[in-house]
């Protein structure tokens, strides 16, 4: 289940505090294929061990944050640069 338009609109980057939207199905797929070749970390420097199947990007989409079980991690170290 997709987050809804509703906490959509009142999510930002805890860090910039910029809007955040859906990612794409192109960069999920991108984020997927470091998964697989064991080179995606988060930004407190851990392997991501899952890729992501839902993921919300900040504004100037530079940064994700993925969402796990429909509830977005808003968390800086969690967030994946793109």
């Amino acid at each position: 289940m997709p987050v809804s338009q509703e906490l959509l609109e009142i999510l930002v980057c805890p860090e910039t505090k910029q809007p955040v939207q859906p990612a794409s199905a192109e960069v999920l797929e991108r984020l997927s294929a470091q998964v697989a070749a064991g080179t995606l970390r988060n930004r407190s420097g851990e392997k991501v061990g899952t890729a992501p199947i839902e993921g919300l990007v900040r504004e100037d989409g530079k940064i994700l944050y993925p969402v796990e079980d429909d509830i977005p991690v808003m968390l800086i170290e969690e967030s994946i640069e793109l």
